[in-house]
C-alpha cells in the first residue's frame, strides 16, 4: 500500500514539474510562444481552453502546443508570478493555428489579493492565515493607519491617550512587541514614535497586510503574535500629487503632502511629508489630590480637563531612484527625517499627574531598496533593503513642584516629578534584509531569509554645565535566518514548511551593588531555532482552509531589555519567549451578480513559555514605572468571526467579533514556592472580548458623474477586564477596565472623480467614557474635518 502510494506521489510531481504535451493524432492543434513583457520566456506556464479538458504546459523555450477539436475557444494561459491572461481562439479543422501570447508579471508574485468591494480580503494563495486591508475607502477621512487595522478579525487598538499617545496593537490575544511592524517588508524596530501606526496618515499606505500567529520566512522576524506589513503604492505613475488637510478637536492639526514622477527613461523620484499637532487637552473623570491633606478619594472623581498633553512630530521621506531596467527592478535610496516633541500628562496611572514633564527628539534615516526579478537565473528574484537610523531622544524632568489634575502646584522638597533628569538618550539602529526566491518549474518555490540588526544607545546627562556620558553603552545584535520550500501544485492547494535560526548577542551595564553606585559591563548570546509548516485548500470554490504551525522565538526588544531612559524599566537579563502556535482558519467568499458576502473564521492556539509581561511597579514617593519579567508560562485559546456583505456600488456592511483567552498557565508562583492562586486565571490588562461593526452607503454620481457621496458609521464594543489578576480585580471597581460602546459617523463628498474631496466626522458622538490601559482614560466627542485633493495619474 505504501509503495503505491509513493509511486502515486512520484507520478503527480512529476506530471506537475515537466512539460506535458496534450496532442491528440487527428485533430486541430493550437501552438505558441508564452513572453513576458520583459521579452523573457516563461516556462512551466499553465495553457488550457476554458471550460474543457484541453490543454498543456509551456517547456523550457516557453512553447506549448494542446490539440482540439475544431470550433471557437477561450485560450487561457496562467503562471506564478504572472497575470492570468485570455485570449478567444478559433481552430479550424485540419490546420495549425499559432499562437503566441505575452502576460504581465503580477506585483504580488507568490500571495495574490483580491480586494473586495468591503475593503478586506483573504490573502487568496498564500497559505498563511493572513489579510489585506484596503486603505482607499480610508483615505478622504482623518484616521490614521492604526485605525484602518481595526477592521481586521481578531485586530484590537490600544491607547494610552490623544494624539501621539503610546499605542499597542492587539492582534489575537497577543500585543504591543509581540506584534511587529513592517513597511514594504522592512521591519520598524527603533524607528521612533513619529513611525507609529497611529501617527502615519492613512494616505501613506495602498494597503495593509495582517499575519496571524504564524509568519512567513520572507518576513524574517521573531514575532509570535504575528506581522503587520504596511505596503505602499509602487505602481508606475507618470506624476501625480495628493495633498490634505485636517482640523478638529482639542486643536488638532494634520497635513500631509505626497507626490512624485516617473520619467519615460526609469527615473523616479517622490517625497512624502506628514505632520501632526494636537493639544490634547480634552476632558476626563479622575481622582484628585488634596494638597492640603496629601490625600487621593480614589471613590470620588472629578471632570478636569488634560494641560501638559500636547504632541507634535514631523517627518518627511525622500527617494530617487531608478525602475524597470535590465539590471534592477527598483532602485532606490531614501532619506527620511522625523522631528517629535510630546509633554507627559501622567505616568502609567492616571492620578499620577505631570505638570512640566516633556521629551523631544528627531531622527535621520538613511535607506536603501534594490530588487531584481530573475537575477543571474530564471526564476531568482532577490530584494535588498539596508537602513540606518540615527535617533536623539531627550527627556527633560527638572520641575521643582508638584501638580495635581486641578493645575494646582505644590513645591518639592527636590526637583523631578518622576525623577530628577534631564538626559539625552543617543541610538543608533542598523537594520538590513535580504530576501532571495527561487522558482523551480511552475510548483516548488524555495525563499532565503535574513536580517540583521544593530543596536547601540549611549546617554549623556545634560543637569550640570558640563555633559557627563555613561562610559558603558547598550548594545544589542539581532541575526534571523529562514528558509522555507513551497509546494504549488495546482491554484486548489498549497503547502510551505521552514525553518528559522535566531541568534541575540547582548551588552550592557549591571548594577554591582544594591544602592548602584557602581556598574559593570556584561554580555550574553543566545541561540535558538524555530521550524514549522503552513497548508491552505479550496475545498469548494470560495470555501478556503487554512492550517498552520509553529515553533516560534520572540527575542527581546530594546526597550525590555534597556527601557527608554524614562517611565520604562529594562531588564538586561530578560530571555526570549517561545512558543507552539497553531492556527485554523475558514472562509468563504462569493460574488452573485450586485451581491458579495465575505465569512469567515479562526481558531487561535498559542502556548508560550518564558512569556514576557509588562507589570506596573510602585517606585517611592507614591511614583510607578514599568518593568518586564519572564512569566513561566501562557496558554491561549480563543476564535474571531467575521461577515461582510456587499450590494453593487452602494453598500458594504460588516463587523468582526473576538473572544481570546490569555490564561496563566503557572501552576506553582514563579519562585515555585508556593501554589498560584491565579493559576487558569486570565492575564491582566488584556482584553479578552471585543467587536466592532460598521456600514456604508455611496451615492454615486450625485449631482454630477464623477461625483460621489459616502456616509460610514462605526462602533467598537469592549468587554470590561482587570488590569491586576481577576483573583484580585474583581473584588474592587479600581482595577476594573469598564464595559464600553463608541459610535463613529463620518460623512465625505468627492468631485471630478476624487480630485477635491471634503469631509466631516464626529468621532465618539455618545461621548462615551473609553479605557484601553490600566483606566487611561481617552477623548470623549471630538469633531474633525478635512479637505483632500489628487492629481495625476
Amino acid at each position: 500500500m505504501k509503495t503505491a502510494i509513493f509511486s502515486l506521489l512520484f507520478f503527480f510531481l512529476t506530471a506537475c514539474a515537466f512539460p506535458v504535451y496534450a496532442q491528440r493524432p487527428g485533430k486541430t492543434m493550437i501552438s505558441g510562444k508564452i513572453l513576458s513583457t520583459e521579452k523573457e520566456v516563461v516556462d512551466f506556464a499553465t495553457v488550457y481552453l476554458k471550460g474543457t479538458g484541453y490543454g498543456g504546459i509551456t517547456n523550457q523555450e516557453g512553447i506549448y502546443h494542446v490539440s482540439a477539436p475544431a470550433g471557437d475557444y477561450t485560450l487561457v494561459v496562467s503562471a506564478v508570478g504572472y497575470k492570468t491572461v485570455e485570449k478567444p481562439v478559433t481552430l479550424v479543422r485540419g490546420q495549425r493555428v499559432r499562437q503566441n501570447v505575452t502576460i504581465t508579471p503580477e506585483t504580488q508574485q507568490l500571495d495574490e489579493v483580491t480586494v473586495v468591494s468591503t475593503g478586506v480580503s483573504r490573502v487568496k494563495r498564500s497559505a498563511f492565515n493572513a489579510v489585506a486591508v484596503d486603505t482607499k475607502e480610508l483615505q478622504n477621512t482623518t484616521r490614521n493607519l492604526s485605525d484602518a487595522l481595526t477592521k481586521a478579525p481578531g485586530m484590537k487598538l490600544r491607547e494610552s491617550g490623544g494624539v501621539g499617545s503610546d499605542m499597542q496593537l492587539m492582534l489575537d490575544g497577543f500585543s504591543g512587541k509581540h506584534v511587529k511592524v513592517f513597511i514594504d517588508g522592512v521591519p520598524q524596530e527603533g524607528v521612533g514614535s513619529s513611525f507609529a501606526l497611529n501617527n502615519i496618515p492613512v494616505n501613506f499606505a495602498d494597503r495593509i497586510e495582517v499575519y496571524k500567529g504564524v509568519v512567513p520566512v520572507g518576513f524574517g522576524t521573531d514575532a509570535i503574535g504575528g506581522v503587520i506589513n504596511i505596503v505602499t503604492n509602487k505602481k508606475r505613475r507618470r506624476w501625480f500629487l495628493d495633498a490634505s488637510y485636517s482640523y478638529g478637536s482639542f486643536n488638532t492639526h494634520k497635513s500631509n503632502v505626497h507626490f512624485g514622477q516617473t520619467f519615460k527613461n526609469g527615473f523616479t523620484y517622490e517625497i512624502n511629508a506628514f505632520q501632526n499637532y494636537s493639544d490634547n487637552d480634552y476632558r476626563i473623570d479622575s481622582p484628585v489630590e488634596d494638597f492640603e491633606t496629601g490625600r487621593i478619594d480614589r471613590d470620588k472623581k472629578v471632570r478636569v480637563r488634560r494641560f501638559n498633553d500636547t504632541y507634535h512630530n514631523e517627518a518627511v521621506i525622500g527617494k530617487v531612484g531608478v525602475i524597470d531596467k535590465k539590471w534592477a527592478d527598483r532602485l532606490m535610496f531614501g532619506f527620511t527625517y522625523s522631528n517629535m516633541y510630546q509633554d507627559v500628562q501622567t505616568g502609567v496611572r492616571q492620578d499620577i499627574v505631570y505638570g512640566q514633564k516633556h521629551r523631544k527628539g528627531h531622527s535621520l534615516m538613511p535607506s536603501l531598496e534594490y530588487n531584481k526579478r530573475n537575477l543571474f537565473a530564471k526564476g531568482l528574484d532577490v530584494v535588498l533593503t539596508v537602513n540606518y537610523n540615527k535617533n536623539l531622544t531627550t527627556n527633560v524632568d527638572t520641575a521643582s513642584y508638584k501638580y495635581n489634575w486641578y493645575g494646582e502646584r505644590k513645591p518639592l522638597n527636590s526637583p523631578g516629578e518622576q525623577s530628577y533628569q534631564h538626559s539625552r538618550a543617543d541610538n543608533n539602529n542598523w537594520n538590513g534584509t535580504f530576501t532571495a526566491n527561487y522558482r523551480l518549474g511552475r510548483v516548488h518555490m524555495l525563499t532565503f531569509n535574513h536580517v540583521l540588526n544593530a543596536f547601540s544607545r549611549s546617554n549623556t546627562s545634560l543637569l550640570a554645565k558640563e555633559e557627563q556620558s555613561d562610559a558603558i553603552a547598550k548594545e544589542t545584535r539581532k541575526n534571523i535566518s529562514g528558509l522555507s520550500y513551497r509546494l504549488m501544485p495546482s491554484e486548489d492547494w498549497n503547502l510551505s514548511v521552514f525553518g528559522k535560526y535566531y541568534n541575540q548577542f547582548v551588552a550592557g551595564p549591571v548594577a554591582t551593588d544594591a544602592n548602584q553606585n557602581d556598574y559593570v559591563r556584561t554580555t550574553h548570546s543566545v541561540h535558538s531555532v524555530g521550524y514549522g509548516a503552513a497548508g491552505t485548500y479550496f475545498i469548494l470554490p470560495g470555501l478556503q482552509a487554512k492550517l498552520s504551525y509553529e515553533k516560534a522565538y520572540r527575542l527581546p526588544t530594546i526597550e525590555e531589555m534597556f527601557g527608554n531612559e524614562d517611565l520604562e524599566m529594562g531588564d538586561i537579563g530578560i530571555q526570549p519567549e517561545n512558543s507552539d502556535n497553531i492556527n485554523l482558519n475558514l472562509s468563504y467568499n462569493k460574488t452573485f451578480g450586485k451581491h458579495s458576502v465575505y465569512v469567515e473564521g479562526g481558531f487561535v492556539y498559542r502556548n508560550t513559555k518564558d512569556y514576557i509581561q509588562r507589570n506596573i511597579t510602585d517606585l517611592s514617593g507614591g511614583k510607578s514605572a514599568a518593568t518586564y519579567v519572564n512569566y513561566g508560562k501562557v496558554l491561549t485559546k480563543g476564535y474571531n468571526i467575521s461577515a461582510r456583505y456587499g450590494f453593487g456600488r452602494w453598500l458594504s456592511v460588516g463587523g468582526n467579533f473576538t473572544q481570546m483567552n490569555v490564561c496563566d498557565n503557572m501552576k506553582t508562583s514563579i519562585s515555585g514556592s508556593a501554589e498560584n492562586i491565579a493559576y487558569k486565571e486570565r492575564m491582566p490588562n488584556l482584553p479578552y472580548i471585543f467587536a466592532d461593526s460598521d456600514v456604508t452607503f455611496y451615492w454615486r454620481d450625485l449631482w454630477k458623474k464623477g461625483n460621489a457621496l459616502t456616509v460610514s458609521y462605526d462602533n467598537q464594543y469592549l468587554h470590561s477586564f482587570t488590569y491586576y489578576s481577576s483573583k484580585i480585580g474583581s473584588n474592587k471597581g479600581d482595577y476594573v477596565v469598564p464595559s464600553q460602546f463608541s459610535h463613529n459617523l463620518s460623512l465625505s463628498y468627492s468631485l471630478r472623480s476624487g480630485r477635491y474631496n471634503l469631509s466631516f466626522e464626529c468621532r465618539n458622538f455618545t461621548d462615551e467614557q473609553l479605557y484601553d490601559n490600566f483606566s487611561l482614560q481617552k477623548a470623549g466627542r471630538a469633531f474633525y474635518g478635512k479637505v483632500r485633493v489628487y492629481f495625476g495619474n
